[in-house]
């Protein structure tokens, strides 16, 4: 288990470091450090569990249903973001994917993993308009090299930008242009089919 958030000013030096040490540090046992850091913090600590088989991860990369996404927020390497850690695929999780597994591991097509990034999660959400590039869809874009597309990110030194993308457009407008944002912001909120147009009315997003 790794710490990678505090609310506390106070424990925020403890945020990238793992449970064994700061329980060494501390001279209490993992259990009791835990409950101690989640008193101190007055909140959920933020953690990072390593419980997954990299041989797993592999094999499943190549399922032909399978789809990829990730759930950590998109920040800045820069500013009050750098007190705390996060997770990797933060910064990295797509370039990974299209790095490691498709170009180094080649456990699928880059075609194939374009379309497990793209219209096969738009169809299976019912997302319309999304994920391909036809006639009448909103043109999200992403321009990149499949010889030098890398995540640099790693849990010792997570805010580490990915490389390899040069240019990016969000509905038909260019955010990234040459690596580095045009200040553009044309991104909106994505309904799916269970949208009801009010509050916990099971918006699929």
């Amino acid at each position: 288990m790794l710490f990678s958030g505090f609310k506390s000013a106070a424990l925020k030096p403890l945020a990238g470091k793992r449970l064994d040490e700061v329980a060494r540090l501390r001279g209490r046992s993992p259990a009791d450090t835990i409950v101690d850091l989640i008193v101190e913090d007055g909140s959920r600590v933020n953690t990072i569990f390593f419980t997954m088989s990299e041989d797993n991860v592999r094999r499943q990369t190549a399922l032909p249903w399978m789809m990829f996404g990730a759930d950590a927020g998109a920040v800045a390497a820069e500013g009050l973001v750098l007190r705390n850690s996060t997770h990797p695929r933060a910064y990295g999780n797509f370039a990974r994917l299209l790095g490691k597994y498709v170009r180094e591991e080649r456990t699928m097509p880059l075609a194939e993993a374009v379309r497990k990034l793209t219209s096969l999660p738009a169809a299976t959400l019912g997302v319309r308009d999304r994920g391909s590039l036809k006639a009448g869809a909103f043109a999200d874009v992403v321009l990149f090299d499949p010889v030098t597309i890398r995540d640099h990110a790693t849990f010792e030194t997570p805010h580490r930008y990915a490389t390899g993308v040069s240019d990016v457009w969000v509905n038909g407008v260019q955010v990234v242009k040459g690596g580095a944002h045009t200040d553009a912001k044309p991104g909106r909120a994505l309904r799916g089919p269970g949208w009801t147009g009010h509050p916990g009315g099971g918006a699929c997003r």
